[in-house]
């Protein structure tokens, strides 16, 4: 579950789908995975059991998009490599009715081809990853979902053979910070999502300002670091900012008991001007590999993949 020394190199190089034409590289090391507002990216998840590396150096991730009305792609499939640009394929959802505005998806830990992914409301999808399809296995909402709340995050992390669950309510301005919730987490005998006692906190990100939604994705490092992405919205054609923050800490116990902390001052890892990125990810019990994978929704201006040094904290 370790990701290779050389990921960083095959991260910041362009991404590539069969048969389709490459797609021109944007400025910044950001490559476009997307053309229009419903082909952005709003949730990202490593695939081939969570490090999403293989031996030829490609890297491969599932990816999903808020998309609302029937028939619009919900699940894509992403592959990475060196010297290619950026693309998607858009995966079958099989399994009931198509969700309503994915917003994160997160590979479950130690088994392969599983994931959770979330929709804004707090309705959490149970899948399995089949070829060109996605399976739905099972759904159940997140526990003591409040009025208002509008999720866009959602992490798993494992220690000691023990998984929890961290998962944000995005917030909004100076007014509203993000919700964050930290619990213990399985699943149960009918594929349902589990979750143990819940530990809250609250966090407004220190970058950017104005129209910010705290918390438009988050990630844990292999050192149990907590980093929040967040974003400025203008509207559909931006301008947007974004950046991603070394928040605080998630520590999991040998008993299974969970501890979240957010830090009084949070530490502006990066900065990312004209984008707005909605998906950060460190592969799960990565320690000593610093890259993470990120990806945009910018809504007219489509969906970009870009990678950067972030997790080796």
């Amino acid at each position: 579950m370790f990701l290779r020394r050389s990921v960083l190199t095959a991260l910041t190089a362009a991404l590539v789908t069969a048969g389709t034409a490459p797609a021109p590289a944007a400025g910044g090391g950001w490559q476009r995975a997307g053309d229009d507002i419903t082909s952005g990216i709003s949730g990202l998840a490593l695939s081939g059991g969570g490090d999403g590396v293989r031996a030829d150096g490609s890297t491969h991730a599932l990816v999903v998009r808020d998309n609302k009305k029937p028939g619009q792609n919900r699940v894509a499939a992403l592959t990475y490599r060196p010297g290619r640009s950026a693309a998607v394929k858009p995966l079958t959802w099989d399994g009931g009715s198509e969700p309503i505005d994915l917003e994160a998806i997160e590979a479950v830990p130690g088994a392969s081809g599983e994931y959770v992914a979330l929709a804004s409301r707090g309705l959490v999808y149970h899948l399995t990853s089949e070829g060109s399809r996605v399976r739905v296995l099972d759904t159940s909402p997140l526990p003591g979902i409040a009025e208002g709340d509008d999720y866009e995050s959602f992490a798993l992390t494992s220690r000691h053979g023990r998984l929890a669950a961290v998962w944000a309510d995005r917030g909004e301005g100076e007014d509203r910070p993000s919700k964050l919730r930290a619990a213990p987490f399985s699943f149960n005998e009918y594929g349902e999502a589990d979750f143990g006692p819940v530990t809250t906190a609250r966090y407004r990100a220190p970058y950017p300002k104005g129209d910010v939604r705290h918390a438009s994705d988050i990630t844990v490092t292999g050192a149990g670091h907590l980093l929040i992405g967040s974003a400025s919205d203008a509207g559909d054609d931006g301008p947007f900012t974004s950046a991603v923050t070394d928040a605080g800490r998630v520590s999991v116990a040998r008993s299974g008991k969970v501890r979240l902390s957010v830090d009084r001052s949070p530490d502006v890892l990066k900065k990312f001007k004209g984008h707005k990125t909605e998906a950060v990810e460190c592969a799960p019990g990565a320690r000593n590999s610093p890259a993470a994978l990120l990806a945009t929704d910018d809504e007219n201006k489509g969906g970009y993949v870009n990678s950067a040094a972030l997790c080796g904290s």
